[in-house]
């Protein structure tokens, strides 16, 4: 028996165990074309090992890091399946009980044996990987790590994203309503929480492919302003509005959000806030008070993580927080809602409203899981396939993540904090009228 076999043989032993007492409702495809159980039935569902080097390089420095580039280069893979499946078969109960049960002179025994296997692994994300800590807040930094997510490719978007292209939650009024129609619900809702009306001027902070300032310009006859550091989106915002005939309504400014000017009646951000940077917060709600005119209405719209106990537990980040920062927002950090308000109303703004929407992002990015998933043949012509796994991967997990509470994400309504009336109505009727 050749090495390879001997690893092969006690890789198998330890898995076929280890599948016993978790009862798993899953098995393994191993790069000999074994599995695990051995009987698994050829449509089960499994996760495929292509070949030894995954484990190799698992057992020399395990990491997310390392399973995830594993996956994104298809050498570790599911098959008659998804990751939601996967996920809904989860073993239950502590993994460390399970692991010490099956011998460390075991589990130690296939470690030695794998420690000097050879790997052969590429690492595609070193090719495409973002710089997690570029968090300077300056305007060139800005809008590199606005172009490394959004300038991918307009038609790769298409591939998953709604006909509006509207690239943040979905607003779900019924469950099971399709992703075309709970955007659009979403559009109008911004809309009414923001009390638009003929004749205001809009500010959307990271507009994205334009889709709210046009619905607002269409459907509620106000002037609106996007700004965006996005050069593909700018494009084809821009020529939407032309499309529209909107030009002499909508407008679109390419430039960093700090360098806007002017006056605007109301103002809104919708899931661009996720990028500027914790230590960059006071520059942020800053811009938008002096952006903002007195009494207008600003509405907050970001994913947030769990306060913790203590302010330096919540500055420590899990792994698979850091490699959303690090393959998908470079740059980008979540504060918790709490650090959101105070902040509000340190910098003058009173706050009004603030609604919980993490049940409706964790559909939306289902759905969006589930359009690029259905048009991966187009996405790889398009991006590529490592990029395709890799957005497939952060989809699946960002779904995960808020259906475990792992994450959430609100809207906050607030205004520019003046003496008097805020002019709001007495209650939330007119929204849901």
């Amino acid at each position: 028996m050749t090495k390879a076999e001997k690893r092969l043989a006690v890789f198998r032993s330890v898995l076929e165990d280890a599948h016993k007492k978790l009862a798993l409702e899953f098995g393994f495809e191993l790069w000999d074309g074994s599995t695990v159980p051995a009987d698994l039935p050829q449509d089960a569902l499994r996760i495929v090992v292509a070949d030894e080097g995954v484990i190799a390089s698992l057992v020399r420095k395990p990491s997310l890091d390392r399973a995830v580039n594993a996956y994104v280069s298809g050498r570790l893979d599911i098959k008659n399946g998804t990751i939601f499946d996967i996920a809904a078969k989860r073993p239950q109960g502590k993994m460390g009980k399970v692991i010490r049960s099956l011998g460390k002179w075991r589990i130690l025994n296939m470690i030695l044996k794998f420690r000097f296997a050879p790997v052969d692994a590429p690492t595609p994300l070193s090719n495409i990987k973002g710089d997690g800590t570029n968090r300077d807040g300056t305007s060139e930094t800005n809008r590199e790590n606005i172009k490394y997510h959004y300038d991918v490719s307009n038609d790769f978007y298409k591939l998953f994203l709604d006909p509006e292209m509207v690239y943040t939650c979905a607003y779900f009024t019924e469950w099971h309503d399709d992703l075309a129609r709970a955007q659009r619900d979403k559009l109008d809702m911004i809309c009414r929480k923001l009390r638009l009306k003929p004749g205001d001027r809009l500010l959307d902070i990271g507009c994205g492919w334009g889709a709210l300032i046009c619905h607002a310009a269409q459907h509620y006859g106000v002037e609106a302003v996007g700004v965006t550091q996005a050069g593909e989106q700018a494009r084809l915002a821009q020529e939407k509005i032309e499309r529209l005939g909107l030009q002499d309504k909508v407008k679109i400014v390419f430039q960093d959000y700090t360098e806007m000017e002017g006056q605007f009646d109301k103002i809104s951000s919708i899931g661009m806030f996720e990028h500027v940077g914790i230590k960059n917060h006071q520059t942020y709600f800053q811009a938008v008070n002096r952006l903002l005119k007195p009494r207008g209405l600003y509405l907050h719209h970001c994913i947030h993580r769990r306060a913790k106990k203590r302010d330096k537990d919540f500055k420590k980040l899990k792994p698979e927080y850091k490699a959303l920062i690090r393959y998908i927002f470079p740059g980008g950090e979540l504060d918790h809602l709490g650090m959101s308000i105070a902040n509000l109303e340190r910098n003058g703004f009173e706050v009004h409203d603030v609604e919980a929407w993490r049940e409706h992002y964790q559909r939306t990015c289902r759905l969006w899981f589930e359009n690029l998933n259905g048009n991966q043949e187009a996405a790889i012509k398009e991006v590529g396939e490592e990029k395709t796994r890799m957005w497939l991967l952060y989809l699946a997990g960002c779904s995960l993540a808020f259906e475990r509470s792992a994450v959430g994400v609100c809207q906050t309504l607030v205004s520019k904090r003046t003496r008097g009336p805020s002019g709001l109505p007495p209650t939330r009727a007119d929204l849901y009228s």
